[in-house]
């Protein structure tokens, strides 16, 4: 055998090693001999990532059995379970406003006495003393007196939570939550799933993110066609690495949904019940290798691809929450005290990985161009934010927006370590700082993605029963 190829051995030999160290007793990394309708989905989907030192069966580990079940119980909870969102806001972009009819697209938004009086007065600061300060600045208005009236620190520390507001480190278009037309959503009550929402309008939404926003030449075509695909990756190849990870994370997003709308399909609807549950042949459709013409293989790594990003940033965002002053408030002090437990030990769980994701190849190099490549990539993701309320199924409107507002604000926070790096142990940040919106959706957009890769053994073994 030749000595690379001993290597190679080695080194996937390490590889399985570490996968099964993250199992838990009695748990089976071998996923035994493939089926033919198998190997069509994953065969692929495996080993080494590009542009990355991870691979797939390490996430697979780490995900299925040690995060996920954390992540879900505290997704369940009040702080992050009720999302205030504006549905009713225009699409920006063009004048079809048409709404899908389907009944399954409708959202059902929350009385307000079902919100927690704690989330529902603080607004969207994240802690008691923010809350409390926006009160008193809310009770001046009221009152109509003039800035003044604030006492000298409080006028201080309203500036700067403008400035944050007004910051240009936002990589999304986030609502005005005080606008009357946002409502509070429960999340847990209208889950992402299949709602029939398709055709026309909806590939509108994906090719104008696609052909407008991730930076691809026109006449470079993407690879809907088998003709197309060569001249495609040997384009993406060849850009550098900050619009290759561009693409890939838009990608990821798409087969994230993809997977959620396949897993969540609407099996059975009679006047007595709806049936919800895994729906093979359309899981297929979107990511077989022969179907797709060998696309639905890139795009469920393009998923692990955004999986690692998202999970590096929550690694990194731990000395925000970490701070004493930090809670997730809604005012339940005792169930607020758990919650953050949890979301401390999540997050340390989350910084225990193994092999994350380094983000400091990007925008390296010189300043000048590093520093305009950084503000074209945030006003590419920016654009995308606002195609969401051009969206026509309400319910895909609110978690297509849920969804990239949770990772802008992951791409916010790998871009701000050196911010993050500086808060002071106590007292309000100013120099970093996240809104309950930004904190919200971060926690749920990679709730979505885990439960993906939770969902994609479902189907693996679905298919492998499929002889």
């Amino acid at each position: 055998m030749a000595a690379g190829g001993g290597l190679r051995l080695l080194g996937l030999a390490a590889l399985l090693g570490l996968s099964a160290l993250l199992l838990p007793p009695g748990a089976v990394l071998c996923r035994g001999q493939p089926s033919a309708a198998e190997r069509r989905c994953f065969c692929q989907v495996t080993g080494h990532l590009d542009d990355c030192t991870c691979d797939v069966e390490t996430i697979d580990a780490f995900n299925n059995y040690k995060i996920f079940p954390r992540l879900n119980e505290l997704l369940e909870s009040d702080y992050f379970r009720f999302y205030k969102v504006n549905l009713k806001k225009p699409c920006p972009f063009w004048n079809d406003n048409s709404h899908c009819g389907i009944r399954d697209c409708a959202v059902k938004p929350c009385p307000s006495d079902e919100v927690p009086d704690g989330i529902r007065s603080g607004s969207y600061k994240y802690s008691e003393e923010a809350n409390n300060l926006a009160e008193e600045c809310e009770e001046a208005k009221r009152l109509g007196a003039v800035d003044g009236s604030l006492s000298e620190e409080t006028q201080r520390a309203m500036l700067r939570w403008t400035r944050h507001d007004d910051s240009s480190d936002s990589f999304c278009e986030a609502d005005d939550i005080l606008s009357p037309d946002a409502e509070y959503v429960d999340l847990l009550l209208n889950p992402e799933r299949y709602t029939g929402y398709k055709g026309p309008d909806a590939w509108k939404i994906w090719n104008s993110i696609y052909e407008e926003n991730c930076f691809k030449p026109q006449n470079v075509k993407r690879p809907l066609e088998s003709n197309r695909g060569h001249a495609f990756y040997k384009w993406l190849k060849g850009v550098c690495v900050e619009k290759r990870a561009f693409y890939r994370l838009i990608s990821g997003l798409h087969a994230s949904i993809n997977i959620h709308l396949s897993a969540r399909y609407l099996l059975q609807d009679t006047w007595s019940e709806k049936k919800w549950g895994p729906n093979v042949t359309e899981f297929q459709r979107r990511f077989d290798e022969v179907i797709t013409r060998g696309e639905g293989p890139r795009r469920l790594k393009n998923l692990y691809f955004l999986y690692l990003i998202e999970l590096r940033a929550l690694s990194k965002v731990l000395p925000f929450f970490e701070r004493p002053g930090f809670q997730l408030y809604t005012g339940n002090k005792s169930h607020d005290a758990a919650m953050k437990n949890l979301l401390l030990d999540t997050l340390h769980l989350a910084k225990s990985f193994p092999l994350h994701f380094d983000e400091n190849s990007f925008f390296a190099g010189n300043k000048k161009e590093a520093a305009k490549l950084k503000e074209e990539f945030r006003l590419h993701f920016k654009n995308i934010s606002r195609i969401m309320d051009c969206v026509g199924c309400f319910k895909c409107r609110l978690w297509g927006k849920l969804q990239t507002q949770g990772l802008g604000t992951a791409l916010k926070i790998l871009f701000s370590e050196n911010l993050i790096e500086k808060m002071p142990e106590s007292g309000p940040s100013y120099g970093f700082q996240l809104t309950r919106q930004e904190i919200v959706a971060l926690f749920n957009a990679f709730g979505r993605i885990s439960t993906s890769v939770r969902e994609l053994e479902n189907f693996r073994n679905i298919l492998q029963n499929m002889r």
